[in-house]
């Protein structure tokens, strides 16, 4: 129940199911605004009214059915909240998102007005959430001078890698495995119980 959609509503509701539910089919690059018309049930002139291009439209899309605001983690160490977050990244990267991520970035190559707004927008977004747990929850669990930012790189770079050579496959157990990697290296050493127990004073000999 409720107020009825204008006309314009229902027709962008209905070119945003297009423009879904044909990147499901086919690359973004062989998209047409003619077939996303056709598609939609809806003449071109539409379309180019509401978006200039079709890289536009299907940023519209993106943002508006795929391209959720993370979440944060409500967890209290930096390891928990970066396996949390890696394995949704991995999750997303595995699905549509993916696909259409994939897509936009090599679209992107050739518009670079595309390649900014991927960044600020999606990349940037999302990394930034990451960058704020890491400086957020117990700093004192990295070495000192450890870079936030270079951090993200090191976890995100790898899996768009595989995102966009398309292979090996990514999964949970590839975002567990990566984190665990990286942490490796920067996480400030802890002795274990054995370590700690060789490094502590002999107890005088009883004579």
């Amino acid at each position: 129940m409720g107020r009825p959609l204008s006309k314009a509503a229902q027709a962008h509701s209905v070119i945003m199911d297009a423009v879904y539910n044909m990147l499901q089919e086919k690359s973004a690059r062989d998209l047409t605004m003619e077939a996303i018309a056709k598609r939609a049930g809806v003449g071109k002139p539409t379309l180019y009214r509401w978006w200039r291009t079709k890289a536009a439209l299907l940023m519209a899309m993106f943002h508006e059915r795929l391209a959720h605001e993370p979440d944060s983690p409500s967890v209290t160490t930096v390891e928990a909240a970066l396996l949390r977050k890696m394995q949704r990244v991995v999750t997303d990267l595995s699905g549509l998102f993916g696909k259409v991520m994939a897509d936009l970035i090599a679209e992107s190559q050739s518009n670079p007005k595309l390649l900014r707004e991927l960044h600020d927008h999606i990349c940037n977004r999302r990394s930034q959430t990451v960058i704020a747990i890491i400086e957020g929850i117990r700093l004192g669990e990295f070495l000192p001078g450890t870079d936030p930012e270079l951090v993200v790189d090191m976890l995100f770079g790898p899996a768009y890698y595989r995102l966009l050579l398309g292979f090996p496959p990514l999964s949970r157990t590839y975002a567990d495995a990566l984190v665990a990697q990286v942490l490796q290296g920067i996480r400030v050493h802890q002795p274990d119980e054995a370590e700690a127990s060789r490094s502590l004073p002999s107890p005088p000999l009883a004579i």
